[in-house]
């Protein structure tokens, strides 16, 4: 189908804006945001957006944690004629300037959640390694991800109070990908199901006022990943910024009493990289979390990422995380706020995680799903 939007250049196949190329149904490209203050207010955005172009659909969700209190928006759409619009069901994501400045909004809606937020780097932006996989000759997983820490500013309406974001107390992070991600398949009214066994896994971002240190490492036995990409960013006393990557992680993590779920209490983690001095950091796991179920991560109710749900559609609930039957259906995915120490210096950030049953250390937690 041809669009208006075929007018402008960036293809990268002779099909339309509206196919990607190779055609394969799975081909996405997503953006993820998180804001939260560190000031020990307990609250977490979260907010994403999917584009599948081989479906002809675009979804996405937001949502804010306020203390055990999750409220959740959904929405999805048909591309139709304005493939390349990054706006459903009055979620919009505007790119002012690559790699430094987004806007992000919200319009009213029935879930009573909105916002206008800028995103302000205040890093540059770090590009994973390819994770690519494949399995009996068949590509599960062919993804290009980009990483970014910064700070937020704007206004942000939920459960009938406003909030207002500065960006000297509230930090975020980003990311953005783009290619074939794997399914990973835990809606338990979507059956069937997908098993995980024997794997530590870590994505996580960490944000200092001088620093910031981002690693995904996915390990069966402890000290031999499968994948690891990380950099570490440090802004030098002329204003330049310097990076190092990072080439191993050793980690030693303590886990909370959560009788619901997988929780870390706090975790000490130990990199090395290709030049200069290992770094240690010290993280401590704070109340506040963002279950990432309620945006459709391994579908959610029969909903999944890139479903085609109608011209137009959306949803919303709010979720009581001290709720166990709740809690069954979060599973443990989730973005984690967390407080660190490393040095003299002292940050926050995020942390994703989950250990499943058969690795070999941290049984405790293996009880519950690692996804």
């Amino acid at each position: 189908m041809l669009t208006a939007q075929d007018d402008l250049i960036g293809h990268q196949t002779p099909q339309p804006f509206a196919k990607a190329g190779g055609g394969d149904a799975r081909f996405t490209e997503r953006y993820w945001y998180t804001a939260h203050p560190i000031d020990g207010s307990e609250l977490l955005i979260d907010i994403g957006l999917g584009y599948y172009p081989n479906r002809n659909v675009i979804d996405g969700f937001a949502g804010i944690t306020i203390g055990r209190r999750q409220h959740n928006f959904r929405a999805s759409r048909r591309l139709g004629t304005r493939p390349l619009e990054t706006e459903v069901g009055g979620l919009r994501i505007e790119i002012v300037e690559g790699n430094s400045l987004h806007r992000i909004s919200l319009a009213d809606n029935p879930s009573g959640i909105s916002f206008a937020l800028e995103f302000k780097a205040s890093f540059p932006a770090a590009q994973e390694k390819q994770n690519f996989r494949e399995r009996n000759g068949v590509v599960e997983e062919d993804l290009a991800r980009v990483s970014q820490f910064g700070r937020w500013r704007g206004w942000i309406v939920a459960d009938g109070k406003r909030y207002e974001i500065e960006p000297e107390l509230w930090w975020g992070q980003r990311d953005r990908s783009w290619g074939l991600r794997s399914e990973m398949r835990t809606d338990e009214t979507r059956p069937p199901v997908a098993t995980h066994r024997n794997f530590f896994w870590t994505w996580s971002m960490f944000q200092f006022p001088e620093s910031a240190l981002s690693i995904f490492i996915k390990e069966r036995a402890p000290g031999k990943p499968h994948y690891l990409s990380g950099t570490e960013f440090h802004r030098e006393a002329d204003g330049s910024v310097s990076h190092r990557e990072v080439t191993s992680l050793e980690h030693k993590i303590e886990w909370a009493d959560d009788p619901l779920g997988q929780t870390i209490a706090s975790a000490d983690f130990t990199f090395t990289f290709d030049r200069g001095e290992p770094r240690r950091v010290r993280m401590h796991g704070l109340p506040t979390r963002f279950y990432l179920k309620a945006g459709m991560y391994g579908g959610l109710q029969g909903w999944t990422h890139g479903d085609d749900r109608g011209e137009s559609h959306a949803g919303h609930d709010i979720w009581n995380l001290d709720d166990a039957a709740t809690r069954a259906i979060a599973r443990t995915l989730s973005d984690h706020v967390v407080r660190l120490e490393s040095g003299n210096e002292t940050g926050f950030g995020i942390s994703e995680y989950g250990v499943a049953a058969g690795y070999p250390l941290y049984p405790g937690p293996q009880k519950f799903p690692a996804m």
